[in-house]
This record gives structure tokens, C-alpha cells and sequence, in this order.
């Protein structure tokens, strides 16, 4: 259930002509007063003829003209205005019900405390299933004005309350750091223009998308300008910049000019100050010719970049919280690059997942960015060096950042981020379908070609010790039989599957995991591919194992034979 308290107005008489009227699309059914500060004197056009709505405003008016009436105390923005609405999977909501929810929003908000006899006069008028609109003036009937400072953070904090006590959907409780909520009038420009998104809403995908690109706030707002977008810059008589606002072309005002928006209002890590202190950590643009000679590929690197946040923050349950807030808001940024530089039949799922992880990347905890250059310097290089055509590496990558946002959303749900960890773990969901999609092709070519039964039985007696907790639900996921050739492949190359199956479970916990056979396999490519596979190598050959026999030859498939002959070897 939300809240959200509109800006103060001047005109009574025209928001009850909004709510008893049709609405703008027809949409207002049956309206009528279903709460009030004085139910029986209330004159309610919705259900009695001879009343109306000029009647009704100024019933409610009479002590804002009474105060008016007194020299120095006029007041022209005194309607208070609150809708009060459900969650669309909420159970319907009588009367009655909406009308306890309405008493107990004014009294949080301060419109009306409770046992207080000289109040805000206020109504609640309903006019669909779904919602009520709480319509108050605001000057009490002994003339003072109520105290309504921090009424926005009250009424949200009984709306939890009130979605407990009733049932509700359990939204989670707002820090103050999310983006503002589309109005109804900017959304309803968005439809009569054909626009998917509002302005805001766009603006905020752009801007995101560009930060990636750039080193500096200069840059950034270049990138924007180059991309169509229309920049304004305030700056100092030093030449430093103090402000910008960025427009969406076309987006005009009645008089045809452009509106631009502030960084600061579109979200509240998009304003000058944040990212300056954001781009402002990054590490300096690489030379291109450095770039294309270090090892791997961009994808590659990415994932080893989340090696560090994988291990050295959330999991370990470091406590430095700016440093891992560097590095929720990095794996944003990574996550963005990613979906940038993915095949299109991908970018649909990562699109959504790094829009859904916007909110995930910014809490009230300052983060030291410094400590996550490699992290965004991962997803710099990724933007630079455009779409790969590795798909094995592209779908190890996606499965590094499901991983990394199961650590996000853990975090923010142990330090009480509640908005953040959903935010989270709906982006989890984006990531998967993503990662299922990417290592599709893969999976069915690796089990095309798994090992014979009897290597299979071998690999499966690695597994039972290796991992002996969660053997049984990874023979029985069904990629099993591309792990099982993954793990032959490894051991081909010179590695021990029973220590790579031990490291691979030790940098992901398996007991969350839908597929765990998948996840090990991901983790083992990893391993095989990045810069540390000579150790982990040599960690292999180090391990202490008895060679096991094995039966004839003939009925063993080719990859299997090399494991063998391997084993014997040592």
C-alpha cells in the first residue's frame, strides 16, 4: 500500500470536481465519502442528490477563510491531498475497511491525531476498487496550523502497519533514497505521446547506460549530448561545473520549449555531486593497445573481476560497508556493460536486470568507490571492446553476476535495506532466465558428447567426495552429463576434478541454487580459463588421491580413456 503525499493546492472546489467527476479516462466508478471528520454533517454529492460539491468545499473551507479573514494570516495553498492505494494482487477492500485505513493515515500523517477535537477538517472519497484520496485543508479549526513535518515518512510507516494488520501485500520500508514516482501528468503525456516511458524514466535509463563510458562528469555529459540528449550546464565563474539537467527531445512545455530535468530529481545518485564522487575514483582510460594485449577476453575479465566481490565482501561478511556499497553500486554498472555488449536475443532479460538493479545500487551508506575501480574499470572495458562472440564466456559471466546479486541482496537484507534486497532479487530472477538462455546451446552441445557410463560412475564418486552434502541433487540435476564432460575436459587439461568440484563449491554456496550442476560447471570453466588456473592446477596435483582401476578399455568413451590413462600415469 502507498501513500504519497501530493504538493500542497489553493483550489477545494476543483480536486472534488477531480474526484466526483468521471476521471480522464472514464475510469471513476460510483464515488462517495467513505470517511470524514464529521460523518453525519458531511454533505456528500455521491450520495445525496441536493448536495454539492461548491456545498462540500466549503464545508471544508470554513476555517481556512476564517483565518484569511484575520490581517497577516492569509494562506492560498491549504488542500492537502493524499490517494491511498492497493496493491493490485490486494484482496478487495469494503468501506468500512478503507475507511479505518483513512483515520489511521491522517492521524499519522498529523491532519488529524487521534482524540484531537480540533483537527484538519479532511474527507476520503472513493471512487475505484482499488483506492481512496484523502482530501484535507490544512488549518485546524482553533486556527493554528497542524504540524505536518516528516508526514510522508509517518504515512508510509503506518501503511506497513496497515498491511500487516489487514493482510496486504509487505512492501518494504523506503531509507529515502529511491527515485521519485511518475505523476499522473507525466505519465499521461507519455501515453498521448505513444512513449513507453515517462521522461524521468528515460532520462534515467540513458544516463545509466552512459556512466560505463566515462571517466568524468565532462565525459559523461558529452557521451549524453552525443546520444541526442539535451544538456544544460550551470557552471561557476571558475569555469567547475555547479549543476545540469538533462531533456528528452521532444519533450516540451505548452509553450514548445524544452524541459530539462535535474540529475538530482530523476534519482538521487544522479546528481552532480554523486557523480563527480563516483566517476571521479575511476582509474585512469586505458591505452586501446594495452587493453586488446591483456589475456582473455572482455567477458573473461569481467568475471574475474567479481572474483573480489565475490570473495573478499558480502560472503565473508566484511564488515568495511562503504567498500561493499562500492561494490553493489560497480556490479550495477557490470551489469549494464554486460547487457550492452550481449547478442540481442539476451539483452532483453540483462536490459531488465540492470534496470531493476538501480535501486539495489544506492543506500544511505556512503561508498567508497576507490575501492571498486577494478570492478567498474571491468565494465569500462567491457563497453569499449564491444559485443564478443564467445557465448561459453558470455554465459560464466551471467552466472558470476547471478551470484553476485544473491551476495547484494544478502547484504542489504542483513542491514535492513528492505526496498534494495527486493530490488535485489528480482533482479536475480532477470540474471537466471538470462544465464538459462546464454548457457542453452552450450549445455546441450557439452552433453552431446558426455563420457561413457563407467568415467561417468568415476566422476560421479568425485562428486560424493568432493561435495558430499549435495551430491545426489547434482547427479540428479539434469546437467548433470555436461558437468560430468566438463569435469573429463579439466581433468584432460591436467586438473583434478575432486579438487575443482571442492573449489567450485567453496566460492558458491550450492544449497540455494535451483541448478547445482550448472553452477558447478560455470565456476570450473572459471577456473580453467582465468589467470589463477595454473595454480589451481597445481593445488590439484598437490592433493593427496590413490589411483583407482578401472575396467576394460574397449567399452570407455575417448574422453574417458584420457582420464584414465591420465590417472594412471600419476
Amino acid at each position: 500500500m502507498i501513500a504519497p503525499i501530493k504538493a500542497p493546492g489553493s483550489n477545494t472546489r476543483g480536486l472534488l470536481a477531480y474526484l466526483y467527476g468521471p476521471g480522464r479516462h472514464d475510469e471513476h466508478r460510483d464515488p462517495h465519502i467513505v470517511a470524514g471528520f464529521a460523518m453525519l454533517a458531511l454533505p456528500d454529492p455521491g450520495r445525496d442528490e441536493t448536495a454539492t460539491l461548491t456545498e462540500l468545499a466549503r464545508y471544508l473551507d470554513e476555517p481556512v477563510r476564517l483565518r484569511n479573514s484575520e490581517p497577516g494570516k492569509q494562506l492560498t495553498d491549504h488542500v492537502w491531498h493524499c490517494p491511498v492505494r492497493a496493491a493490485p494482487e490486494d484482496r478487495y477492500l469494503s468501506d468500512t475497511e478503507w475507511a479505518e485505513i483513512a483515520e489511521r493515515i491522517v492521524q499519522a500523517a498529523g491532519i488529524a491525531p487521534k482524540g484531537d477535537d480540533l483537527a484538519c477538517r479532511w474527507i476520503a472519497v472513493r471512487h475505484a476498487d482499488d483506492h481512496i484520496h484523502i482530501l484535507a485543508t490544512i488549518v485546524r479549526e482553533d486556527g493554528r496550523r497542524p504540524k505536518l513535518h516528516d508526514s510522508g515518512r509517518r504515512a508510509g510507516a503506518e501503511c506497513r502497519e496497515i498491511e500487516r494488520d489487514y493482510g496486504l501485500r509487505q512492501l518494504g520500508t523506503g531509507d529515502g533514497t529511491a527515485e521519485r514516482r511518475p505523476t499522473q501528468a507525466e505519465m499521461h503525456k507519455a501515453k498521448r505521446l505513444g512513449w513507453e516511458q515517462t521522461s524521468r524514466a528515460w532520462l534515467q535509463d540513458r544516463i545509466r547506460a552512459a556512466v560505463p563510458h566515462a571517466t568524468s562528469v565532462e565525459e559523461l555529459l558529452s557521451y549524453l549530448q552525443a546520444d541526442g540528449i539535451q544538456i544544460k550546464i550551470r557552471r561557476f565563474p571558475s569555469g567547475d561545473l555547479q549543476g545540469y539537467s538533462v531533456g528528452r527531445p521532444g519533450d516540451t512545455n505548452a509553450k514548445g520549449e524544452q524541459i530539462y530535468i535535474p540529475g538530482g530529481k530523476i534519482a538521487p545518485d544522479l546528481s552532480l555531486p554523486k557523480l563527480q564522487a563516483l566517476l571521479e575514483a575511476s582509474q585512469p582510460e586505458e591505452h586501446p593497445t594495452a587493453r586488446r594485449n591483456r589475456p582473455g577476453t572482455p567477458w573473461e575479465r569481467a568475471t574475474d573481476s567479481l572474483d573480489t566481490f565475490t570473495t573478499d565482501n558480502a560472503e565473508t561478511g566484511n564488515t568495511d560497508d562503504a567498500l561493499v556499497q562500492a561494490h553493489v553500486t560497480a556490479l550495477g554498472e557490470l551489469i549494464e556493460a554486460t547487457a550492452q555488449t550481449a547478442p540481442e536475443h539476451l539483452r532483453a532479460e540483462l536490459r531488465a536486470a540492470a534496470t531493476t538493479f538501480a535501486r539495489a545500487q544506492r543506500s544511505k551508506i556512503r561508498a567508497d568507490h576507490a575501492a571498486a575501480s577494478d570492478l567498474r574499470a571491468a565494465a569500462r572495458d567491457l563497453v569499449n571492446a564491444g559485443s564478443g562472440k564467445d557465448g561459453s564466456a558470455l554465459a560464466v559471466l551471467v552466472a558470476a553476476l547471478v551470484w553476485a546479486a544473491i551476495l547484494a541482496e544478502r547484504w542489504h537484507t542483513a542491514r535492513g535495506h528492505a526496498q534494495q534486497a527486493e530490488a535485489a532479487r528480482r533482479t536475480v530472477q532477470h540474471l537466471e532466465t538470462a544465464c538459462d538462455q546464454a548457457a542453452a546451446e552450450q549445455l546441450t552441445a557439452l552433453a552431446h558428447r558426455q563420457p561413457r557410463e563407467q568415467a561417468r560412475n568415476t566422476l560421479a564418486a568425485d562428486v560424493r567426495a568432493a561435495v558430499p552434502d549435495h551430491a545426489e541433487r547434482i547427479l540428479a540435476d539434469p546437467n548433470w552429463p555436461a558437468l560430468a564432460t566438463v569435469l573429463a575436459d579439466a581433468e584432460a587439461g591436467g586438473h583434478k576434478p575432486h579438487q575443482l568440484l571442492k573449489d567450485a563449491a567453496a566460492r558458491r554456496e550450492l544449497t540455494t541454487a535451483r541448478l547445482p550442476a550448472k553452477v558447478l560447471i560455470s565456476r570450473i570453466q572459471h577456473t580453467s580459463r582465468n589467470p589463477a588456473a595454473e595454480a589451481a592446477r597445481k593445488r590439484s596435483r598437490a592433493a593427496a588421491a590413490l589411483p583407482r582401476q578401472h575396467g576394460p578399455q574397449s567399452a570407455v568413451a575417448p574422453a574417458a580413456t584420457a582420464i584414465d590413462q591420465q590417472r594412471r600415469r600419476r
